[in-house]
């Protein structure tokens, strides 16, 4: 699998952002709060980027299976584009003129 970078995905920014609280969420409360399809595919790839992401499944009072959700860990801050150094604007870096 190939994962998107934190720092460069606003869908994986919103999923960290929202478990970022570290309280436990459903599925559906990760599709409806950060406004993502594939749950499963952006916890893959926020676990790829360096977060601790804890699943486990449950069953409601009505027998359906329910996954839920935790971030143990975030991201390293180097991972999540805090303390980078943007890039120079194209022909604007050291030698130029």
């Amino acid at each position: 699998m190939h994962a998107a970078r934190l720092h460069r995905s606003p869908r994986l920014k919103r999923v960290h952002g929202l478990l970022g609280d570290g309280a436990e969420r459903s599925t559906l409360e990760i599709i409806t709060g950060a406004r993502v399809c594939a749950v499963n595919a952006c916890i893959a790839e926020l676990r790829a980027n360096g977060a601790e992401i804890a699943c486990r499944q449950t069953v409601s009072a009505r027998g359906e299976r329910i996954w839920l959700y935790r971030m143990v860990r975030p991201a390293p801050p180097s991972v999540q584009g805090e303390g980078r150094t943007p890039a120079p604007p194209s022909g604007q870096g050291e030698g130029t003129s």
